[in-house]
């Protein structure tokens, strides 16, 4: 529990929080973009091909 506190009220453990938060978010964001871009490549190919 205390770890918990001193993660949540001290200074460093704010910004270790945020580094946490921050990465994960970047990698969401990332993980979604290339997909969508993998989809959208494959996509093309597709229709590329088609004619």
């Amino acid at each position: 529990m205390h770890a918990l506190k001193d993660l949540f009220t001290s200074d460093v453990g704010l910004m270790s929080v945020i580094g946490i938060t921050f990465m994960l978010g970047m990698g969401v964001f990332f993980v979604r973009y290339f997909l969508r871009h993998m989809q959208e490549d494959g996509e093309k190919a597709a229709a590329e091909a088609r004619r």
